[in-house]
């Protein structure tokens, strides 16, 4: 995890107070699917949501501490699981089999799944909603900027694009992209041809790429990549900050 001393997310200067109100829920999908979510609500709320998308290891508790720390920057939060249909609603914790459960996943699952996190977190707070996901949460967090869920903007840390799919030309929030540029699992390559596309189809994003930095470097321990774990979260407060006002 690229983290404080404490072992939490990147320490953000620009925090707005403590957590207002926390805890684990159970959401149904409009499929009937059910599945886990984490909620965190901040003491000062900044006007803005996110939903987050967590990395192949669905809601594991890196992420309900990731929440936090954005309700300490005044963000209502929820974080979800995409494993509800194959694994039920069981913690997410270290011995949790992931490889058996993500060849199962479908877009559909987790825009369904996302759709009905989204309906939740507007009936906390109605101010522009950004999803901001982790590697296979990243690819699904751009994604999810063409499903009709009236994102504000979609954020995305070293997503595979091709998870992301063939959606550019229905994409209608702009997206950020903070990507590793020692990623090992996607090349620079692929990278470049996914900006291609949305350059093609004219959609509005942003790219920052962090050379040298691996696959992960915003939530593994590598030390060295403290001040590119900063350099996102800044960016990524600068981002939600200028497309939350102009909404």
């Amino acid at each position: 995890m690229c983290h404080t001393t404490d072992s939490r997310p990147p320490a953000a200067p620009a925090t707005t107070g403590a957590v207002a109100r926390e805890g684990r829920l159970e959401i149904t999908a409009a499929d009937g699917n059910q599945f886990s979510a984490f909620r965190a609500a901040p003491t000062v709320p900044n006007g803005r949501s996110v939903l987050l998308l967590p990395d192949r290891r669905g809601l594991h508790p890196f992420y309900e501490d990731l929440a936090r720390r954005f309700a300490e920057a005044g963000f209502h939060t929820l974080a979800f699981d995409f494993y509800g249909r194959s694994a039920g609603l069981s913690p997410r914790d270290a011995d949790f089999d992931w490889a058996a459960h993500m060849p199962l996943l479908e877009p559909a699952h987790v825009e369904a799944d996302a759709a009905a996190a989204a309906a939740k977190l507007r009936e906390w707070s109605g101010g522009p909603l950004f999803s901001v996901g982790f590697c296979l949460g990243g690819a699904y967090s751009w994604r999810l900027a063409s499903a009709g869920l009236g994102l504000a903007g979609a954020v995305g840390f070293y997503g595979p694009p091709r998870f992301f799919g063939d959606r550019a030309e229905q994409l209608s929030a702009p997206l950020l992209m903070l990507l590793a540029g020692d990623d090992v699992a996607t090349t620079r390559e692929e990278f470049d041809a996914f900006s291609a596309r949305l350059d093609s189809a004219g959609k509005e994003h942003e790219r920052h790429v962090y050379d040298g930095a691996p696959h992960s470097f915003f939530d593994d321990s590598y030390a060295q990549w403290q001040d590119a774990c900063t350099d996102a979260w800044h960016r990524l407060l600068d981002f939600t900050a200028r497309h939350g006002s102009a909404r």
